[in-house]
């Protein structure tokens, strides 16, 4: 096989259908001075030009209410941007390409600005990237209504990140508000778990493989976990973490996406909205969350640890004194309809835990009639994960070597960076900015489907904001609350501690 054939990023660019490829493009930053641009905006746009996937005719404007220039935004953003030796031309090549206007986000004066730089480079379709905090969304979105669309026959789009609300009553007004100033083929909800290589994949094994489609159902599946573990604390967020919660902050969004192209039908087509229809048929699906099939932890320090492990999450001093808000959640769901009718969806996530992984682990049926020594066979389960080491692999039992019927675990493996070596893939926010200079909303939130995922919530979030339970504390560095493990277990999840999947890329 040859090296473009493996290579994503010369696939993309043979396949790249840009809506309106030969017209000019300008990508407004919100928000442009603060950390999400800085951390990720700025870097996935300079990774996108780097390797030749914009628009030919496409330039950046930041927008922010501080007092900097072009030149501050650079110097905060370049530690960032992995940029090698080799390619300093083509960087500032880039930072041409870009400037910055400091204006008010409830000012429409200063929109008018911003319109008239954009018009300066001409007639353009227009992104609007909102890297904000929800409180100003819409003051903004009022303004670029008002001042800032696209003209003719140029589009214009609008990227909103999360969090979409706080529960679905405020989800309903933030969604009410978009929807009376722009259509749903102007606004993009971003999610980057939609973005990740294994995410997208998901698609790619349930329905291209034959194997799967016989199995994929309760008369085959005993559980389905999807975990997020995260071995780091707040680290001086805890104010903006509690406000949200693991919860939000999660397993309401990513968790749950991922939970849609786990359990979905075949959709007709790979069509945008095609795929969104199934996944809002599996969301339709689900009965709100109960307190009795949930576990929450909050983390506290390890004495034994080192450094930020010795502190707990109340030692955060940006964090509220004695709150109960969760670092830690384990909640059980089931998905009321006749493929999976009784096989428990368990959603695990939590900071502060033993290793940073997040996969989906799908853990099949006993044996029928077992004919080996009792104990010995252990159940199948395909695993998908998602970070880090992408990978797929099938844990299985097979013969001992040797002369006797001996059983033992092991694994049918596909670890990417060991079966692609070498390749360069997209991340995340690449593959989604990509999308929307596309116009492929496939990876992106629609409005029902963010209804329906805060309906299943909701009820949960508010009976503990009332009740205020007290989260089960665990050490920092542990697997989280014991707890957890017990509710799995009762739901039908075994853990046999017994098999460890070595990571192919250290081999």
């Amino acid at each position: 096989m040859s090296a473009k054939a493996l290579d994503p990023l010369a696939r993309l660019k043979e396949g790249l259908e840009f809506d309106g490829a030969g017209a000019t493009h300008v990508f407004v930053v919100f928000g442009a001075s603060g950390d999400l641009a800085k951390k990720k905006i700025y870097p996935t746009l300079w990774f996108l030009f780097r390797d030749g996937l914009l628009p030919p005719k496409t330039s950046f404007i930041g927008y922010a209410r501080s007092n900097i220039k072009i030149e501050d935004i650079q110097k905060q953003t370049e530690p960032f941007m992995k940029v090698k030796d080799t390619e300093a031309d083509k960087v500032k090549q880039f930072w041409k390409i870009n400037q910055y206007i400091s204006g008010n986000y409830d000012k429409a004066s200063d929109f008018s600005r911003l319109n008239k730089a954009i018009e300066e480079k001409g007639s353009a379709n227009r992104v609007f990237y909102l890297a904000l905090p929800p409180s100003v969304y819409e003051s903004v979105t009022l303004n670029l209504k008002a001042t800032c669309m696209s003209k003719g026959d140029k589009w214009t789009r609008v990227v909103i990140e999360k969090p979409f609300g706080h529960d679905l009553d405020s989800s309903n007004q933030l969604s009410n508000h978009l929807s009376s100033l722009f259509k749903e083929d102007e606004i993009y909800r971003i999610d980057h778990y939609l973005g990740k290589e294994m995410v997208q994949n998901l698609m790619v094994l349930r329905f291209g493989n034959r194997i799967f489609s016989p199995i994929w159902n309760r008369d085959s599946i005993s559980s389905v976990v999807i975990s997020f573990k995260e071995p780091i604390g707040t680290q001086g967020r805890g104010g903006y973490f509690d406000e949200f919660g693991i919860v939000r902050d999660v397993m309401q969004n990513h968790l749950l996406q991922i939970l849609t192209l786990v359990a979905m039908e075949k959709p007709p087509s790979t069509a945008a909205e095609d795929i969104r229809n199934e996944k809002v048929k599996v969301l339709k699906s689900i009965p709100h969350i109960k307190l009795e099939d949930t576990v929450i932890g909050q983390y506290v320090g390890n004495p034994e640890g080192k450094g930020e492990e010795k502190q707990g999450y109340l030692d955060d001093p940006t964090v509220p004194k004695g709150s109960v808000t969760p670092t830690f959640a384990t909640a059980v769901m089931f998905v009321k309809n006749e493929r999976w009718d009784g096989v428990p969806f368990i959603l695990r996530c939590g900071k502060a835990l033993n290793e940073r992984k997040a996969e989906v682990r799908i853990q099949f049926r006993d044996v029928p009639g077992d004919i080996f020594s009792s104990g010995v066979v252990k159940r199948n389960e395909l695993v998908i994960r998602v970070q880090p080491n992408e990978a797929v692999y099938m844990k299985m039992m097979a013969k001992t070597p040797g002369m006797s019927f001996d059983c033992e675990e092991t694994e049918l493996d596909l670890t990417y960076g060991s079966r692609y070596k070498g390749v360069n893939m997209p991340d995340a926010y690449e593959r989604l900015i990509l999308d929307v200079f596309c116009g492929s909303q496939i990876h992106f939130v629609r409005s029902d489907e963010l209804f329906e995922a805060w309906r299943i919530f909701t009820p949960l979030l508010h009976q503990m904001e009332k009740e205020k339970p007290k989260p089960i504390p665990y050490i920092f560095g542990s697997r989280g609350p014991q707890e957890s493990d017990v509710l799995c277990e009762k739901n039908g999840f075994r853990y046999t501690g017994t098999y460890q999947w070595t990571n192919q890329n250290k081999l």
